[in-house]
């Protein structure tokens, strides 16, 4: 039986390259929205993939509302029909609150929101949305530091100057609840993990209760990414937002071997020099797949023995022994450990249905601008 990640055609793609198997995608669709129960929980992160098509195959399935990390993800996912809601989870500063604030003018069918964690930048979002006549005032969530310890405020100290410039009766502005991201939470026992996510999600649980009370009216949540998403699926009222769940990758796979998704996105390599004997030097360099971590940072699917010796910008050099069954511009096959990085490498995917490729798909949100 030929291999799922195989292509009929795979000698036409040039190399190194990207390939997503639709089959594989649309599986984990379809587990993500098993496991939130409706489709109208979910949040999905985009910063995984940076593709409109794949953002117009969940609204497909009823997934209306999306997460962004730059402004030009949110640009992307407003251009495709059917999106509701976006979400900017990068708190903007400098130039790109003037940007939010343009691109919700120009697509003013959408109900815009940003995360928040500092009063000033709320000062900031004030006076542009005022300037900027906007159709609906756009939504803050406030950022909740959870153990990540990246960006976000302990829910314990959501007080004083922040709360105030966020409470209720801002003609420009509007509290929309409270964003908790748990992305430090990547642990392997599932009991574990869900014992850490809930001790991390209590206080916010609490926080919740305490602005309910004092704002008299209820208060939404969004919370975790991929390694949490099915815990955070059993609480009530509380919307979700993985990401990686989409593509999947190595990393997950290996770390988190009780979640049911599968990669789905397959680095296609060639053979281009044979250095010593029982080494291979492929061209996946630095350029190819992401590197910001240690080695492994692919998992060859034809080579499973196969170790990293050397990687440079165009170059990766393997050890293997295999490496004998290999020549000059063979193929090779493998899946990146971390693939939200490694697709922002590429200007362009390839689409794979069927057991072969149909043609690439531009990576539209890779740049950093679009229009605005």
């Amino acid at each position: 039986m030929t291999p799922w990640y195989r292509l009929e055609n795979a000698a036409d793609i040039p190399s190194p390259a990207l390939v997503l198997h639709r089959d594989r995608i649309e599986a984990n669709l379809r587990r993500m929205i098993a496991i939130a129960g409706d489709p109208a929980r979910l949040w999905p992160h985009v910063k995984t993939h940076k593709l409109p098509e794949l953002v117009a195959w969940q609204v497909a399935l009823g997934i209306v509302r999306f997460k962004c990390a730059t402004i030009a993800e949110a640009e992307m996912v407003a251009g495709v029909e059917g999106v509701r809601g976006i979400l900017l989870a990068v708190q903007p500063v400098g130039p790109q609150v003037g940007r939010l604030v343009r691109l919700a003018a120009a697509f003013p069918g959408i109900a815009w929101s940003v995360v928040v964690d500092d009063p000033g930048v709320v000062e900031s979002l004030r006076t542009a949305t005022a300037a900027g006549a906007l159709a609906r005032p756009p939504g803050l969530w406030i950022d909740l530091d959870v153990g990540q310890h990246r960006t976000g405020i302990a829910p314990e100290r959501v007080h004083g100057p922040l709360l105030d410039a966020v409470r209720n009766g801002d003609p420009v502005l509007r509290l929309e609840g409270l964003h908790a991201y748990d992305g430090h939470l990547g642990i392997t026992d599932p009991a574990e993990r869900d014992r850490q996510c809930d001790e991390a999600f209590a206080p916010v649980a609490a926080l919740r209760a305490r602005l309910e009370a004092d704002l008299g009216r209820p208060m939404a949540v969004i919370a975790g990414g991929s390694p949490t998403f099915v815990r955070h699926a059993t609480r009530k009222g509380v919307s979700l937002s993985p990401g990686t769940t989409v593509l999947w990758d190595a990393g997950y796979a290996h770390k988190l071997p009780d979640l049911p998704f599968e990669p789905a996105a397959v680095l296609i390599t060639r053979v281009l020099s044979l250095p010593a004997p029982g080494q291979l030097c492929l061209d996946l360099g630095h350029k190819a797949v992401a590197s910001e971590m240690p080695q492994p940072r692919a998992v060859f699917l034809d080579l499973p023995e196969a170790v990293a010796v050397g990687h440079s910008e165009e170059h990766l050099v393997v050890a293997s022994p295999a490496a004998g069954r290999f020549r000059v511009g063979d193929l090779v096959h493998a899946l990146p450990w971390h693939v939200c990085p490694t697709v922002a490498l590429h200007q362009e995917v390839w689409l794979a249905e069927a057991g072969r490729a149909t043609g690439p798909w531009t990576v539209r949100a890779r740049s950093r601008r679009l229009s605005v």
